[in-house]
């Protein structure tokens, strides 16, 4: 179970927590690009880290020398680029080792405790020189301020920053806990789907924060979905410093923990929302709740086949409540369940409605339905009746524009 309770949001970003500090700037790595491209997330100590990797079989070079580096548990910094995700190419892995050696260089750290992570056009060669030429300069401008500057740095196809953080006590201590995220499209719940850093002032072991880590990215990034398709270079990443001062977090069975797992969630699923609200070309926030099931996972199940159709976002899209395409989704959903007890109610700011009930059509009021469904956040509520189990999943209208963004991608 989750804990919500004592979590105070907090200005600050990545660099909310005691002992992070973070910048960016433009490295020119896209060509004729102007915006900042370059960025470095560091603690003045070491750090315990985990990490989530993309399932995709095509992986980024910076995930495989991440992976290597974090085999001990331990890292410090994070020198990440946008621009050009550094896959498919002949010479990857000695550049993005090469960018973990000038980043440990230039912060006196060992390159082992260096996470590597790029994002952008997949096979377009990458040289090292915008590296060597601006990495020195960025780490001389890392401050407990940078956070907002790192965010916009990881940004590609995206709208906004995303970022969020919380004040929290463990143990009688206070905490902080804070993150930023990319990620617009190639998104689909498959791993972490983006690139997500999260720093944490709190003492816990690695092993315990990769526990936390895959508990609760599995109920708030890998439910999320744009557009169905894995990306190459996701990764989702928590560095603990401990400067908070808290008795060290080393197992599952405490309140502590508890503690900790709902800070962790509270950042996190915020960030999913908003990478979700902020997929490409979308105008609206679609979160299905799927209440009602006999076990978490077909909950889970239910949730994500429905924000994952295609069908369904373009109907969300034109404000049409084509409730059959719900159902559609629905059936298709891995797990046991009774179609003939499903209910469905469509709900926003605007107003709640029934579509269906005991799996078949009820008369509604379409312009209400309509009114309903022309609001930014759009809500499925989708009963299974068949137990006490329940779920969220989190996607976005499919538009116009997603195509247009997409045609013109490399361009």
């Amino acid at each position: 179970m989750i804990i919500f309770d004592n979590y105070t949001p907090v200005d600050g970003g990545v660099c909310a927590a005691n002992g992070f500090t973070a910048g960016g700037l433009c490295a020119g790595i896209k060509q004729g690009s102007t915006k900042p491209d370059l960025a470095i997330i560091y603690s003045s100590v070491d750090c315990r880290a985990a990490a989530l990797y993309t399932t995709n079989k095509v992986k980024g070079a910076p995930l495989v020398v991440t992976k290597e580096h974090l085999k001990n548990g331990k890292a410090r910094a994070i020198i990440v680029n946008s621009g050009n995700a550094n896959t498919c190419n002949a010479n990857g892995l000695e550049i993005a080792e090469k960018m973990c050696e000038i980043t440990a260089r230039e912060l006196r750290i060992d390159p082992d405790d260096v996470i590597v992570a790029s994002t952008g056009v997949i096979g377009q060669p990458l040289s090292i020189e915008p590296f060597e030429t601006h990495i020195p300069l960025l780490a001389t401008e890392l401050t407990r301020f940078g956070g907002d500057r790192a965010c916009l740095s990881i940004m590609t196809t995206d709208t906004r920053q995303k970022q969020f953080a919380v004040e929290f006590m463990l143990g009688g201590k206070t905490c902080f806990l804070g993150g930023i995220c990319k990620g617009s499209g190639m998104i689909h719940p498959n791993m972490a789907t983006m690139l997500c850093f999260v720093t944490t002032d709190a003492a816990i072991n690695a092993e315990t924060l990769d526990k936390a880590l895959r508990f609760v990215n599995g109920v708030t990034f890998n439910r999320v979905s744009v557009d169905g398709d894995t990306s190459t270079n996701d990764i989702v990443t928590v560095l603990a410093n401990g400067l908070a001062g808290n008795t060290e977090i080393t197992s599952e069975d405490s309140p502590e923990y508890e503690a900790f797992v709902g800070a962790l969630y509270a950042v996190m699923v915020n960030l999913a929302r908003e990478t979700a609200r902020d997929g490409e070309g979308a105008t609206k926030l679609l979160e299905c709740i799927v209440s009602g099931a006999s076990t978490d996972t077909i909950a889970a199940s239910v949730a994500k086949s429905v924000i994952g159709s295609s069908l369904l976002k373009a109907a969300i899209f034109a404000a049409d409540a084509n409730w059959g395409r719900i159902l559609c989704a629905i059936g298709y959903a891995e797990g046991e369940f009774e179609i003939n007890k499903v209910a469905v109610r469509l709900q926003s700011n605007a107003g709640e409605i029934s579509v269906c009930a005991g799996g078949s059509g009820v008369p509604f009021d379409e312009d209400t339905a309509h009114e309903i469904l022309l609001e930014d956040e759009v809500r499925i509520l989708v009963d299974l009746q068949s137990g006490d189990c329940t779920a969220a999943a989190w996607g976005c209208d499919l538009t116009y524009d997603y195509v247009k963004i997409n045609a013109e991608y490399r361009s």
